[in-house]
């Protein structure tokens, strides 16, 4: 089989980016016969037609969506490449992107984080977004990493690889003047106080639900946050009660405003680094999965 012709599939790429050949010559400044020429080629290499007639376009077909996974893995490695000579030729160091999952705590991406951090020539890029888009780009390679309070799904279409970085229990916070107002000890002092909780798309919100269940509480729920971060602002500044990380409680008891109500070490968040299958493995992204390793 003859080796494959790269500027075919950048052809074809950019084809399948802008929906048409019109507008891909456009794009590459160069005639339409041209474009056309090169993904007809392209198609003879590979034995199979990658495009076919939809309304007055073209959509992909079947071995056309298959060529796309792996001509968008090709052209953003390419795009790494160029970033990675670039930074180490002007010392610039390495760059890590990481995506964080929306509701994971901000203090403990700190922690997570902290073994590719010791060089201080890496240049951190972190993209916080939902779970879902984050698995997209990583699968796309646009991301290095995911880090997530929940494994990634089976998907055999994206090859994407959990790894489970530690876990830690939850603990219940209060402004100092609210916990000095209640008249019963934890837990059962949640039934007297208003409650901030992380909203249903936090992989810990159906077991702080179970835990209530259990413990006979009702609790006043006076806000939901999709943001951890959020969460715990707004129960230091008198909200709330609310749970937070052990991870984090010693950076909010810095917070002389904040009080520890109790701790429930039978609700567990736990924390993955999801990973995209590769040739090259990201240093910096090994760097985060030492074997052992146990929060600080």
């Amino acid at each position: 089989m003859a080796p494959l012709n790269y500027r075919h599939l950048y052809y074809f790429w950019v084809v399948a980016k802008e929906g048409g050949m019109a507008r891909a010559a456009e794009r590459l400044d160069v005639a339409v016969q041209t474009v056309s020429a090169q993904v007809r080629e392209l198609e003879q290499s590979l034995g199979h037609a990658l495009f076919k007639p939809a309304g007055r376009g073209i959509t992909l077909t079947e071995a056309g969506q298959a060529a796309m996974v792996h001509a968008d893995q090709i052209f953003q490695l390419g795009e790494q490449l160029v970033a990675s000579v670039r930074e180490a030729a002007t010392g610039q160091g390495q760059r890590l992107a990481v995506g964080i999952s929306d509701g994971l705590p901000k203090l403990v991406v700190r922690h997570l984080l902290q073994p590719a951090l010791q060089d201080p020539r890496v240049r951190l890029l972190c993209h916080e977004d939902e779970f879902d888009r984050l698995l997209g780009d990583l699968a796309l390679h646009r991301l290095d990493a995911v880090l997530s309070d929940r494994a990634a799904p089976a998907n055999p279409n994206l090859r994407l690889y959990s790894h489970h970085l530690g876990e830690a229990p939850l603990a219940w916070f209060a402004p100092a003047a609210m916990a000095a107002k209640g008249a019963r000890t934890f837990p059962a002092c949640l039934a007297d106080l208003p409650v901030l909780l992380p909203t249903g798309h936090a992989a810990v919100r159906p077991r702080l639900e179970q835990w209530f269940e259990r413990h006979g509480l009702r609790p006043r729920i006076a806000g939901e946050f999709e943001d951890s971060a959020l969460l715990a602002a707004f129960g230091r500044s008198g909200m709330g009660a609310f749970p937070a990380s052990q991870w984090t409680r010693e950076e909010l008891l810095k917070d002389k405003g904040v009080r520890l109500l109790g701790e429930t070490p039978d609700i567990v968040e736990h924390f993955y680094l999801i990973s995209a299958e590769r040739r090259v493995h990201h240093p910096l992204v090994q760097k985060l999965l030492p074997a052992g390793r146990a929060p600080g």
